[in-house]
């Protein structure tokens, strides 16, 4: 017969719970949990953004074509919650669930997925890496020079291209769209790209930064529970 020690130690060298598991099992069992909280936090975001993206309005001195969204807001909160990834991936969710609304052939949900990932991706990775203040409002300046960059160039070199010679949409409209929005320094491809797409992109990543820094704190505790 074992006494009660021997019982005792059989079972810790067994490395065996209350329950009837073992650590490995504990963790195994913990990191599904841990995944499945993931996925139903960027599901819930990814629903938020494509709410918010849906409530598109135009800017002032903006051509009607260029609409502006909060979607990112839903975005760069999985980024500084859950990492980088998650918020590369509310971006693409959302863009997905827009799929059927589509009017431009899809070229432009693609460009909003890789215009947003490039914002929250940038962000959420320097984040990621120093959580702090002052790397949340740098992580935040970096993702909007990130975008920025990535929308001047796709739109340079992708989609307006595809609108003047697949959609057939003359450059010359797209330029008249701008001027009769008011902006009147757009007068070819290069100043179109400097003033309309670069200005909508910083003013896009600074508001949303903005209102991300304000909220954040408040809704932090939510998203990391």
């Amino acid at each position: 017969m074992l006494n009660k020690s021997n019982e005792q130690v059989i079972c810790e060298s067994k490395n065996v719970n209350q329950e009837g598991f073992t650590a490995e099992d504990s963790s195994v069992v913990q990191s599904h949990q841990l995944h499945v909280k993931w996925i139903a936090k960027v599901a819930l975001l990814s629903a938020i953004a494509y709410v918010l993206m849906m409530l598109e309005f135009p800017l002032p001195l903006m051509p009607d074509f260029l609409k502006f969204d909060f979607s990112e807001i839903a975005s760069l909160l999985a980024a500084f919650s859950m990492g980088p990834l998650a918020g590369v991936m509310v971006c693409l969710l959302k863009n997905l669930l827009h799929l059927p609304f589509s009017n431009t052939m899809m070229i432009g949900e693609l460009a909003n997925f890789l215009i947003g990932a490039s914002f929250v991706g940038t962000a959420g990775l320097i984040y990621s890496r120093h959580k702090t203040k002052k790397a949340a409002m740098l992580s935040m300046a970096a993702g909007t020079v990130a975008m920025t960059l990535v929308g001047s160039l796709f739109n340079l070199w992708i989609n307006i291209p595809f609108y003047v010679q697949v959609m057939g949409f003359p450059l010359e409209a797209i330029i008249g769209l701008s001027q009769a929005a008011g902006n009147t320094l757009v007068h070819d491809m290069s100043s179109l790209i400097l003033w309309v797409f670069v200005p909508f992109n910083l003013f896009k990543g600074g508001l949303i930064s903005v209102l991300v820094s304000l909220m954040y704190k408040k809704v932090s505790p939510l998203l990391h529970s």
